[in-house]
């Protein structure tokens, strides 16, 4: 009993770490896609792409860990 006490513990502490860590998709999302854009001379469109992933990404994390 003791023992699924403690994965069950684990688990939870896990899906809290990887909720807290999900919103630096966004950042990074939005600093991949205007390099890129600066790159390809498309600056907007690359942060708005960026911003899109990043906000997907993190929902899909979300998602994922909140079972």
């Amino acid at each position: 009993m003791r023992k699924e006490a403690t994965r069950v513990s684990e688990n939870e502490d896990e899906r809290k770490k990887a909720q807290d860590n999900s919103g630096l998709f966004i950042p990074a999302g939005l600093f991949i896609g205007m390099g890129l854009g600066w790159a390809l001379g498309l600056l907007v469109q690359g942060l708005f792409i960026g911003l899109g992933v990043g906000f997907l990404v993190m929902a899909l994390v979300r998602m994922k860990y909140n079972k």
